[in-house]
């Protein structure tokens, strides 16, 4: 049986969504069925994401209840070059400092706010 530990070294996806209609940003688990949470900030719903994780997986475990392994990622590395427009790179770089997250935090939240919008 694994513990916490092990669940919490694998790698779920995360997903975030930026709410229009309340502001803020939604996060949540696709393999952790209900592991959903918000934050004003991408970086405050992420860090809130992270709290409700561990407090999912307790839960599950407590209450025996089946946990998923995240889907498998093998032969992904999570990293890509990209080559953008100095000007893109600028508007990308004071966006993420507005926000107070490293740009490399900022594309992913842009990466996965539009790849939830066309995965639908």
């Amino acid at each position: 049986m694994k513990t916490l530990n092990d669940y919490m070294k694998m790698s779920y996806r995360m997903e975030i969504i930026e709410d229009k209609e309340e502001g803020g940003f939604i996060v949540s688990y696709p393999d952790l069925p209900g592991c959903i949470t918000c934050g004003e900030t991408v970086e405050s719903a992420v860090e809130n994401a992270l709290d409700a994780k561990i407090t999912w997986l307790k839960t599950a475990l407590k209450e025996g209840i089946e946990i998923y392994e995240p889907d498998n990622l093998e032969g992904y590395s999570g990293q890509f070059k990209l080559r953008i427009p100095r000007s893109l790179h600028r508007s990308l770089a004071e966006h993420s400092r507005r926000e107070g997250i490293s740009m490399n935090q900022y594309c992913v939240y842009l990466l996965s706010k539009n790849d939830a919008v066309y995965s639908k």
